[in-house]
């Protein structure tokens, strides 16, 4: 276990950084420094202490990006209880279900997602708190809740007559291998599971991103990813946070154009986003610039390439602000052709891999080590990794990790727990890849979603389908096995169409077009033998992750 505390590492970097910013509210234009954070941590922990909340407790917090958000997560961990983030974009029914299961006993949620819960089937819920401006929703019969929220300011100037300083900053005193948070999964396997994660998770992670300063004092975050994900959650502001760095929170859909106003505005010095993000980014900006004919022509001649190439990176630096050190892309598969072409013009991007078991990450590598096509290297020091493989480096095994990063189970499922974890602390991820000789991690696909080729090889249909995704015309695609034949369901771009005067009536054709095309791009046992049309978006989860197993039969 690791001699660093999470609990402890916020006690000291709120004290040390006590008056720079913290948190700024992008939409509401307000700043909070490390004092004035603090300050509010204290009359939440003053709140708490007069419910009787003790640690242990889980308090459930559910709602879009805000400083307050952020508050009561850091205030539940700091006081010993537990939080239990919920993805905003979960649909009620699915809310209700864990904020069931985890037998949380507070919950905090914005007024548009209680409008849609059943408080009546809340049955632990004591009463709900508003996120928006702190009042109260609603309590059980018996609770007087109400009136001990709005006794808290009174309190809090009994409590510190002098003023609340850095030198009353004190938090609980909890060992690492307490559970500090429960962080529901909204996985394509159709059922979400409650993964358990320590304070030694966390700080696996908080050590691993202090040492490699990817934040530091006074750096500048933009936090576009939602917080309630382990992977936003870890690195636009847990990390940050332990080291006094100022995150903005941007608190809306982060469209190319509003995402690119904001790196403007606040120039971030690390931009963490996910594929998506930066493939719209490249297709909007980029696409359109290196189709014109004349640039294609120069970009064929050496020499001049280097110079367009010199143009475009700078181009794209500057739409991410311009002052930062690294994009560290994580959360989903990255699109092998952007993937290609960033490398090309020495765009300072890398690939990490992790999963919300690991709190998230197993592995990163700086941008100026990155190998093309990896996930970084395995988190020295803080993971270990074995490919079940023959041969790990070059035939494709599924990865297994241990180390401190690695959960501590699932709440109240020992039976999907000890699917995945054994008793010698080897997670089974359920991704396939290979290792080189460095650490080096190369994911090839899910366990799961591989499908066997009739000759016995093994086909990763997410590869087939980056490269379908990337046709023009093509929105989304599921590769998938009928009849021991592999058939493509692929959701038009209906906008591309429509741009370009293309009718309905003439898809069929155009998608055996594209069929002969992306055929020609594959090895023979991964050829589709039929391009199968849907007439509407596949269902996603919350983290918009196609539900695979809705389209497997």
């Amino acid at each position: 276990m690791l001699k660093e505390n999470t609990i402890k590492i916020y006690e000291r970097s709120f004290a040390d950084n006590w008056e720079l910013p913290a948190l700024s509210d992008y939409n509401e234009g307000t700043t909070l420094t490390y004092g004035e954070f603090a300050r509010n941590i204290a009359r939440l922990h003053l709140f708490f202490s007069t419910l009787g909340i003790k640690p242990g407790d889980r308090i459930a917090l559910m709602g879009k990006n805000t400083p307050t958000w952020v508050t009561v997560f850091i205030g539940t961990i700091t006081y010993g209880a537990v939080i239990v983030p919920i993805l905003q974009e979960f649909n009620p029914n699915d809310a209700q279900h864990i904020i069931n299961h985890s037998e949380a006993t507070i919950l905090f949620c914005s007024k548009a997602i209680w409008d849609n819960l059943d408080f009546d089937q809340l049955l632990n819920i004591r009463a709900a708190i508003s996120l928006d401006n702190h009042s109260l929703f609603a309590e059980k019969e018996g609770e007087t809740i109400g009136e001990q929220l709005a006794a808290v300011p009174q309190l809090f100037a009994q409590r510190y007559p002098d003023g609340f300083t850095a030198a009353d900053i004190h938090y609980a005193e909890r060992d690492g291998d307490q559970l500090m948070e429960i962080n529901y999964t909204s996985g394509t396997t159709g059922f979400s599971k409650g993964v358990m994660i320590t304070g030694n998770n966390i700080a696996g992670n908080l050590v691993y991103g202090i040492n490699s300063e990817l934040h530091y004092r006074g750096s500048r975050a933009l936090s576009f990813l939602p917080l309630a994900h382990a992977y936003g959650c870890a690195f636009d502001m847990l990390v940050p946070l332990a080291v006094g760095s100022h995150i903005t929170l941007l608190g809306k859909i982060p469209s190319p154009k509003i995402l690119i106003k904001a790196f403007s505005e606040v120039k971030p010095n690390l931009v963490i986003c996910v594929p998506l993000i930066l493939e719209k980014i490249y297709s909007k900006m980029i696409v359109p610039m290196i189709s014109r004919t004349m640039l294609r022509w120069a970009m064929a001649v050496p020499g001049i390439d280097r110079g367009i190439y010199a143009q475009i990176r700078k181009k794209l630096i500057e739409a991410f602000g311009g002052e930062f050190e690294e994009v560290i892309i994580g959360g989903a598969p990255f699109n092998a052709e952007v993937e290609d072409f960033l490398y090309k013009i020495r765009f300072p991007f890398t690939v990490g891999y992790g999963m919300t078991e690991c709190a998230p990450l197993v592995s990163h590598t700086p941008w100026k080590q990155f190998v093309p096509h990896s996930a970084g290297r395995i988190l020295p020091g803080l993971m270990e990794c074995k490919i079940l493989s023959d041969d790990p480096e070059n035939i494709p095994g599924e990865i297994c990790v241990r180390g401190e990063n690695v959960m501590k189970g699932y709440f109240h499922n020992s039976e999907a727990t000890d699917k995945v974890l054994h008793d010698d602390g080897w997670l089974h991820t359920g991704d396939m890849g290979t290792i080189s000789a460095d650490g080096t991690i190369f994911i090839r696909g899910r366990l799961k979603t591989m499908l066997l080729g009739s000759n016995g090889q093994n086909i990763y249909p997410e590869e087939i389908e980056a490269k379908l995704n990337n046709m023009l015309y093509v929105n989304e695609s599921l590769v998938v096995d009928r009849g021991g034949k592999l058939v493509a369901l692929v959701y038009p771009d209906y906008e591309a169409m429509d741009q370009l005067g293309i009718t309905r009536d003439q898809l069929p054709e155009l998608m055996e077009n594209i069929r002969v095309e992306l055929n020609k791009l594959v090895a023979p046992y991964e050829r589709i033998a039929r391009i199968q049309l849907m007439a509407s978006e596949f269902e996603k989860t919350p983290k918009r992750s196609i539900k695979r197993y809705l389209y497997s039969n």
